[in-house]
């Protein structure tokens, strides 16, 4: 998974509205679902519960929230140690 992937759930994970998000992240909404679909394929459960438009974190979701917030701010802290 690219910090990329993270980051564009991490905004969606905040927003719980994916037209938003992917406005938010410079994406058409079917590229954020592809993004999404690979992330679940990866993780083997769904990040997002769907009901009547309205979108909410599973348990896995928030899971990976925590994973995704610290993989990126450590790639981050990473990159500012070698510049």
């Amino acid at each position: 998974m690219d910090t990329h992937a993270l980051q564009t759930f991490i905004k969606t994970a905040e927003l719980l509205h994916f037209g938003k998000a992917s406005r938010a992240c410079n994406l058409s909404p079917s590229a954020l679902t592809r993004t999404f679909q690979r992330m679940v394929e990866e993780v083997g459960k769904s990040l997002f519960l769907r009901v009547n438009r309205s979108v909410a974190l599973t348990d896995s979701g928030r899971a990976m929230l925590d994973y995704a917030r610290n993989a990126v701010q450590g790639w981050q802290d990473f990159q500012e140690t070698m510049a």
